[in-house]
């Protein structure tokens, strides 16, 4: 496993080793152990899995009673993977980080606190992430996608559902403290 630091405090790529021959490939999706020596003990209580047609935009979402970590990989096609640092007092506050997730053995871990989103490149894309907390959706919220200077691989504007449709601006959302 290589792991690398991205720019943002705390937020990591991590590449799992990948074995192929010409049947296919064989690969350790996670392992605690290995995994909790390179971002810390968390538990991971959920696996979320989606599917999503090209020029679909999900984010930017995060919780704010109940943040999650969130360690991500697209497991076919391809997604623009973005997170953003909403800690107030990290030295990456407010700033972004964005990845094309291409390949399953590509991982983001997004701690918490951070907001997180993804836009669909390919025809489509299965998306799969595990959580260090449970979906609560009282606490459930939206960063407006184009609010700051994220560097999209589109022009014009994404398939958004209505709730990310109707974001905050980054001034008005709420922040960790």
């Amino acid at each position: 496993m290589k792991v690398e630091e991205t720019s943002l405090v705390d937020a990591l790529l991590i590449t799992l080793d990948k074995y192929d021959d010409e049947r296919g490939f064989f690969m350790e999706s996670y392992n605690e152990q290995a995994i909790s020596k390179e971002i810390g003990f968390y538990e991971f209580v959920q696996d979320n899995h989606s599917k999503s047609s090209k020029g679909v935009l999900r984010g930017l979402h995060y919780q704010i009673d109940k943040p999650q970590g969130k360690l991500v990989r697209c497991t076919q096609g391809s997604v623009y993977d973005v997170i953003v640092d909403l800690r107030v007092h990290s030295d990456t506050f407010g700033k972004t980080f964005g990845i094309e997730l291409d390949r399953p053995e590509l991982l983001l871990w997004s701690p918490p606190g951070f907001a997180h989103g993804f836009y669909t490149i390919t025809d489509t894309a299965e998306f799969q992430y595990k959580t260090t907390d449970y979906y609560h959706p009282r606490s459930q919220r939206t960063l407006m996608w184009n609010e700051l200077d994220i560097e999209w691989p589109f022009s014009g504007n994404p398939v958004l559902s209505l709730k990310d449709s109707k974001g905050q601006t980054f001034e008005e959302c709420e922040k960790y403290e």
